[in-house]
């Protein structure tokens, strides 16, 4: 299969690069700062299993005709609306979109512009893109869900191509239930270490493991009223990781934060608050860390600094 990557970050390169080792025909389309430091020093994945430098191909634009079986779409939301209109001319008649993205708004957006292209997908690592553009897997978790959306079967060609060694393949048919277990968890560790500004085992230190079960419970209960109520393994699993104590854990959310400019804060805070809204779900945490990441958008483009966005 023919491989276009949209983004080569944190998740899109780190995915990309183990495809890129298991000699699939991969594609990234990044921007053109991030296409230079690719051709000059490659793409770095330092991860726990080694540091390896990956030769790949890059496009800054996709040429009329240049058309792909898998458009992986490995970029963070603000991006994404360019993005779509970018990938124009890979899209064919039989072409295959799969989105790594946050929350789940834009499988309306691609759906309303791409009809039945879509299958659901969601990636799982922890991973950073540091000076240089290397990316920094932080722990051996690296796995890969995808299945089928709106009816649309997945073939095997598609499955045997993301059987690669380095991150885990599943396919689930109720994969929009997993979709909502991963945000309601991106969510709640959102919530807990933006709104407290630290990390989870400083948060626990201070005294905050109420705050954190409710903002469990508070995304959890979101999830129930729209029919997705959370498996009991998703929810022990957010459980161990948002009350381990000494945890350096933070969310990719927080990240951000302190990096200037909380970029997903809409398309995860935002989006989950609209559907609590128009449910009734009480949420007041969940509320006030919205409140504040706006408030710190606000700050900021009263002093004239513009919004961030995705430079993968």
């Amino acid at each position: 299969m023919k491989i276009l990557i949209v983004g080569a970050g944190a998740t899109g390169g780190a995915f990309g690069a183990r495809l890129v080792d298991a000699g699939r025909d991969v594609t990234f389309l990044v921007r053109a700062k991030r296409a230079e430091v690719l051709a000059e020093y490659g793409l770095i994945l330092d991860a726990p299993d080694g540091r390896k430098v990956h030769t790949v191909r890059t496009i800054t634009t996709v040429e009329p005709g240049d058309i792909y079986d898998l458009v992986v779409l490995g970029l963070k939301a603000p991006a994404l609306e360019s993005a779509l209109k970018t990938i124009r001319a890979a899209i064919g008649p039989n072409t295959v979109i799969l989105p790594l993205l946050n929350g789940m708004g834009h499988f309306t957006t691609i759906e309303q512009l791409y009809p039945g292209r879509t299958i659901g997908g969601l990636a799982k690592i922890v991973a950073t893109l540091g000076p240089g553009g290397v990316i920094h897997q932080m722990t051996p978790l690296a796995a890969l869900t995808v299945g089928p959306m709106r009816g649309r079967p997945l073939n095997q060609d598609l499955i045997e191509t993301l059987t690669v060694e380095g991150f885990t393949l599943s396919v689930d048919q109720n994969v929009l239930s997993r979709l909502w277990e991963k945000w309601v968890f991106i969510a709640a560790a959102g919530i807990v270490t933006c709104l407290f500004r630290g990390t989870i085992g400083n948060i626990l230190a201070a005294g905050g493991r109420n705050q954190i079960l409710q903002s469990i419970e508070e995304t959890e209960n979101v999830a129930s009223k729209a029919g997705h109520t959370v498996s009991p393994e998703s929810h022990r699993d957010t459980l161990a990781l948002l009350t381990e104590e000494g945890s350096k854990f933070t969310s990719s959310l927080y990240r951000d934060l302190a990096q200037g400019d909380p970029v997903e804060a809409e398309h995860i805070l935002g989006g989950l608050s609209a559907k609590a809204q128009a449910m009734d779900v009480s949420v007041p945490l969940l509320e006030a860390t919205l409140l504040q990441l706006r408030t710190h958008r606000v700050a900021r483009a009263s002093n004239g600094q513009k919004p961030a966005t995705d430079h993968q």
